[in-house]
């Protein structure tokens, strides 16, 4: 990569927003068929959680692509450190997450929403073989030690305060 080149726009998350909706959208079917895994008493609280998951996770969404304006920091090479981006290195990834989990807590089946693990792992290792790598080599020490301050996955306050 050039350092006149930007950083791919959208990286991996394509692919990995591919396989987790894909994930997701098994999980919710299968959830739904099967009665193995369904606590009635369990129902409503699990709604409930899952669209306050789903909520989070479009919240997420807007606000690292639409407030961080994330495309034009991408396009003009500036490392997004502030407002969302100070909690969560990935909040689009997270935003995924959370919201694909979030469905899979609505078909109230106690047997899949543990598929956030996966989706975690799963993020985990598709960012540290790509965008780390891609951001380490642009970056350098301001983006190694962004990564000691910011969780990858889980958004969390920030080890040295909210960044501007």
């Amino acid at each position: 990569m050039k350092n006149s080149d930007h950083l791919p726009l959208y990286g991996v998350g394509p692919l990995y927003g591919a396989i987790v909706v894909a994930l997701t959208v098994a999980g919710c079917v299968v959830g739904s068929i099967i009665s193995f895994g369904k606590v009635p008493t369990l129902r409503m609280p699990l709604l409930i959680l899952g669209i306050l998951l789903i909520l989070y996770g479009v919240s997420l969404w807007v606000r690292a692509v639409i407030v961080a304006k994330l495309d034009d920091n991408i396009k003009e090479n500036r490392l997004v450190t502030g407002g969302v981006y100070s909690h969560v290195r990935n909040p689009i990834y997270s935003a995924i997450m959370f919201a694909c989990t979030g469905a899979l807590c609505i078909t109230g089946n106690l047997i899949f929403p543990p598929l956030f693990f996966v989706f975690w792992a799963l993020m985990t290792v598709m960012m540290k073989n790509t965008e780390e790598k891609w951001l380490t080599e642009r970056f350098g020490k301001e983006y190694i030690n962004y990564c000691k301050e910011t969780n990858r996955a889980i958004p969390w306050f920030a080890k040295k305060g909210d960044k501007k």
